[in-house]
């Protein structure tokens, strides 16, 4: 009996001891599977050797095992990546990295609204660029960084310098009446990327420029950018998607781990491209002109003018973070001196974000906040009054310019020092350079902040509901103060000081339900949500001139003479719902369809009180549903359909009442307004092809799109007697047809690797129909149109102009001016002056703006820590215009004056005069077609040569890169006279590639520094 009790004893405390060691080993283990970058892996595959368990990774590269036993085999894979083992111990989280094989073939990207979705589901074309695009060869403004790196996008950089804004068009010029820029999208919430006072569309007379939104990032903070192309890839942010997305994700902390980076790039600026001078003939005395006899007392160098700009950006970031929090935290400061004196940018960035999961994973917080200070000083567009350049090019030959460098002299009078500039306005409204710059001083001071948060919960595993805010606030002190001595037309005896207080708010707000279920071989994924957008701003603008002299505040201005009130401001407010549903089947085929409905406030008083877009594709993965040769790795078709609406401007649809400054008043409505006024319709198709072979050696997408845009908005003429000017009336459709193509290949031997990408777009831009046939909305009658609208005169009367046709393109350039021919062609010479003249002509197309192809072609080299990277870049076709030429020719100081002058110009064997020669095609900014230069470019966009130290070198303390870079190095080949990228404009369609001393675009060579830890 004893015996039995003790061997019932024995069993109990047995089965006690096994209980705790079996329920530890049946559990469950979770883990998370991501690349090198920390991308999640969708749809990794997670196998447990010997056994029939088997799962996969979900859209966040997550997944979860149960009744896992420890010395249990995992078997963790993904196409394209090296297969990892793990073993299973007494832990329950376990975070994979998979290494890449020869390339990735398949991989997560962002799309509309933040959504994370597999690449080969996707049916329209995406291109994704990682930090290091953005970070090697660094700019005051990161999309500069992506020039040539893109199929389908046009990146044109502002004249103005350091930290000015960027143009960015996608497919092709749109819309006749807005700028065609694309939208900027930040974590899956839209960027309001204001850009004021951007220049070109007034050249004489242009003011300042300023810096825009996007140019506020920290390229540090990047984890990467998504450029979605097409309508059908951003159908879900409707009406400001139609011009195309670049989708910002911003960096997360890590988890595990602590990582410190620390980054220094300094480059240091000179002209890229100038004009050709000359300093061989002197100018008469008494005349601005140089059209004098050869001289040799003085030398003189325009280029000596600038001085050598930098740009200097030093980061800091710190990531860190446990499984359940992760921090990410920078600073970065931005300060650019430009070439020309006096003209700075700073930027300082600082940010923050935290994402922390509650109550076993089931809550995900997401809080961010940043904050920016920018100041930029003396930004220069183009045209004359604000500009230093005019006087600096035209500065008459044969005298000393180190006389006007003490650009000031004491004034008795005034009893302070005025301008000194002996040369007068020479027709120009010249001024010394120097007190342009320093007596001149225009200046901008931006603060902003960002605040955001997101709440994701988990309800199931194929259900999650997350809402997201954010409020990005700008204010801006925007100051414009003219020295006593400023020529008259711009300033008062004793000067002139503007101030501008602006306000610009965003806020922004989201629910999106997230769908990912799997019923047998289908899988659904689908996103429903509505959203929340308001905009607003406010000015407020003093403007005069000064009572005491130099005395720059808004209370010393004259009043009432010359003095301006100037209150502007607006709210803006669009609230949508929206869905995307993506069914997929057996992971080779895909059906994708999206839908959004907006309610726009500028639809407010109309009979359209919402419009409504839809989109619908479908992409096959043909590897997955045939066996395939050996060398496909992966092949892909896919076909989609999009229809996309944009909204007209504010106030069309209600009378709109104008403050005149000269009666202080309100004037009477002048434009009709349209009550049943449609969105802006961009419809449109795509079909593309990804082909990876070799096991992704070899790779290559390519994309045939087409699509029109429809209800253009247009002002009509109305007659005296209805009492109003105009009306506001839509028709016309502007079609895009085009290919984008991308070839890549990425292969090691040994220690050695080359990996080589072609970029190459083609579009072909028609205007199908302008404004025939349109009734007026007054009485129903028909309007009339003109068959051929004027849009832009490129400088000065005679000069050429931009029109618009049925069959043409948005960008055709046109002349009505040439000179006048005798009976057999030749040249007619006027008998009084020997001269050639101009006469008017019916306008004549000569050509478009519009560049037929771009290509980009980078080659990245790399050998035992040693890394080259070459770009090279190119455009073809198109024209462009340099009133600067015209006036440089004119005014004698051009190199090509100097071949006039001694190679001669002669009509049917009568010599003509050069300097009159100069002065009838010459005149204003250039007559007709003289002045109209190809556009097409081939040159060394950029060049990277960096080392990584191996670590052990250095103790294993830090990873450190050290590298000399440069941007804009060669111009290859080109025939105008300054860079045909360059734009004074970045909000204007129709002034992009047109130079009235504009500031030359820069050649940036420099160094970068970076550690981590």
């Amino acid at each position: 009996m004893n015996y039995f009790k003790i061997k019932v004893n024995f069993l109990v405390l047995l089965f006690l001891f096994i209980l705790p060691v079996v329920s530890h080993a049946q559990t469950t283990i979770t883990g998370t599977i991501t690349d090198k970058n920390g991308s999640p892996l969708t749809g990794a595959s997670v196998v447990v050797q010997g056994t029939t368990k088997v799962t996969m990774a979900d859209i966040d590269g997550k997944f979860s095992l149960t009744g896992m036993e420890p010395g249990q085999v995992v078997l963790i894979s993904f196409v394209g990546y090296i297969t990892k083992v793990v073993t299973i111990s007494s832990e329950t989280t376990y975070n994979v990295v998979l290494d890449e094989e020869a390339a990735t073939l398949d991989e997560v990207v962002v799309t509309a609204l933040g959504i994370k979705r597999a690449e080969k589901a996707l049916s329209y074309n995406v291109q994704k660029l990682n930090n290091e695009a953005l970070t090697t060869v660094k700019d005051a403004s990161f999309m500069n960084a992506l020039a040539g790196k893109v199929a389908g996008v046009n990146i044109s950089s502002s004249s103005a310098g350091p930290g000015s804004s960027v143009k960015i068009v996608m497919r092709g010029l749109k819309s006749i009446q807005k700028d065609n820029n694309a939208m900027y999208v930040i974590d899956g919430i839209p960027m309001f990327n204001t850009s004021f006072g951007s220049g070109g569309d007034n050249h004489p007379y242009t003011d300042y420029v300023g810096s825009d939104a996007a140019a506020d990032l920290n390229a540090e903070d990047i984890e990467s950018i998504t450029v979605l192309t097409g309508p059908s890839a951003a159908a879900l942010y409707g009406s400001e998607a139609a011009n195309g997305v670049v989708l910002i994700t911003t960096k997360k902390g890590l988890a595990g781990r602590t990582v410190v980076t620390a980054s220094n790039s300094t480059t240091f600026s000179s002209p890229f491209v100038m004009p050709e001078f000359q300093n061989k003939y002197g100018n008469i005395i008494g005349e601005t002109g140089s059209w004098g006899a050869p001289q040799s007392l003085y030398s003189y160098d325009p280029s000596k003018f600038f001085n050598t700009g930098t740009t200097v950006v030093n980061a800091v970031t710190l990531s860190t973070g446990t499984e359940k929090s992760q921090s990410y935290l920078s600073f970065a400061g931005t300060n650019a001196c430009g070439i020309l004196p006096t003209n700075e940018y700073d930027r300082y960035n600082f940010s923050y974000r935290n994402t922390t999961s509650f109550l076993n994973d089931k809550l995900v917080l997401d809080v961010s906040a940043g904050y920016v200070l920018q100041t930029d000083k003396n930004m220069v567009a183009d045209g004359l009054y604000h500009n230093p350049l005019p006087a600096v090019y035209l500065f008459p030959r044969g005298e000393n310019f180190d006389e006007v460098r003490t650009y000031e002299r004491y004034d008795e009078l005034l009893e302070t020092t005025t301008q000194y500039w002996p040369y007068g306005a020479g027709g120009l409204e010249l001024q010394n350079p120097y007190w342009t710059q320093y007596k001149m001083t225009h200046e901008t001071n931006k603060k902003r902040y960002m605040l955001s948060a997101g709440l994701q919960y988990n309800v199931t595993d194929w259900l999650n509901v997350v809402g997201r805010a954010k409020v990005d606030n700008a204010n801006f002190v925007i100051t414009d103060k003219r020295y006593a001595g400023t020529l008259p037309t711009l300033a008062g005896p004793n000067g002139f000081f503007s101030k501008n207080n602006r306000m610009e708010t965003q806020t922004y707000a989201d629910i999106i339900a997230n769908i990912n279920k799997d019923f047998a071989d289908f899988n659904v994924n689908a996103n429903i949500g509505a959203s929340i957008k308001d905009l607003r701003m406010d000015s407020e603008k003093q403007v005069g001139n000064l009572n005491y002299i130099n005395l720059f505040t808004t209370e010393n201005m004259i009043r009432p003479s010359g003095y301006k009130d100037d209150a502007d401001g607006y709210i803006e407010q669009t609230q949508s719902i929206f869905a995307n549903v993506e069914v997929g089947y057996r992971s080779m085929l895909y059906l994708t369809v999206t839908g959004r409905n907006d309610w726009d406030s500028a639809l407010a008083f109309s009979k359209n009180t919402s419009f409504f877009y839809p989109s619908v594709g479908l992409s096959g993965v043909i590897n997955e549903m045939f066996k395939l040769p050996e060398l496909i790795s992966f092949l892909k078709v896919r076909a989609s359909y999009s229809s996309v609406g944009t909204s007209f401007g504010r106030y069309m649809t209600q009378f709109f009442y104008t403050y005149n400054e000269q009666t202080n008043s309100y004037d009477a409505p002048k434009i009709y307004p349209s009550y049943d006024l449609k969105p802006e319709l961009t419809n449109s198709w795509e079909v593309g092809l990804n082909v990876r072979l070799f096991k992704g050696m070899v790779n290559m997408d390519a994309t045939w799109y087409h699509s029109n845009t429809l209800n253009q908005t247009f002002k009509a003429s109305l007659s005296a007697g209805s009492g109003y000017e105009s009306v506001y009336v839509q028709s016309g459709d502007v079609r895009n047809m085009g290919l984008e193509l991308a070839l890549g290949f990425n292969n090691t031997w040994g220690d050695f690797g080359w990996a080589s990408n072609v970029t190459f777009t083609w579009n072909d831009n028609r205007i199908n129909r302008l404004a025939n046939d349109i009734l007026s909305p007054i009485d129903g009658t028909p309007v009339e149109m003109p068959t051929t609208m004027e849009k832009a005169r490129l400088g000065d009367t005679g000069g050429p102009l931009i029109m618009l046709s049925e069959g043409g393109t948005m960008g055709d350039l046109y002349i009505d001016r040439a000179l006048k021919r005798d009976e057999y062609g030749n040249i007619y010479i006027n008998a009084v002056n020997g001269l050639p003249q101009m006469e008017i002509i019916e306008a004549k197309k000569i050509g478009t703006t519009l560049a037929k192809s771009t290509m980009g072609w980078q080659n990245t080299f790399s050998w035992n820590g040693i890394d080259l990277n070459v770009l090279i870049s190119a455009r073809f076709g198109g024209y462009v215009v340099s009133a600067t030429q015209a006036i440089l020719d004119r005014y004698g100081v051009s190199a090509n004056s100097v071949k006039v002058r001694e190679e001669g110009v002669s009509s049917n064997g009568v010599a003509i005069d050069p300097k009159g020669w100069f002065g009838v095609i010459a005149q204003g900014t250039g007559m007709g077609a003289h002045y109209v230069y190809d556009a097409t470019n081939i040159r060394l966009q950029e060049v990277s040569l960096g080392y990584t130290i191996p670590r052990k070198w250095l103790g294993d303390v830090a990873n450190v890169t050290v590298s000399l870079v440069g941007r804009n190095l060669l111009m290859l080949y080109s025939k105008a006279p300054f860079d045909p990228e360059l734009s004074a404009s970045t909000t204007e369609t129709y002034y992009t590639g047109v130079d009235y001393f504009m500031l030359p675009s820069l050649r940036n060579i420099g160094f970068t520094i970076k550690l981590q830890f």
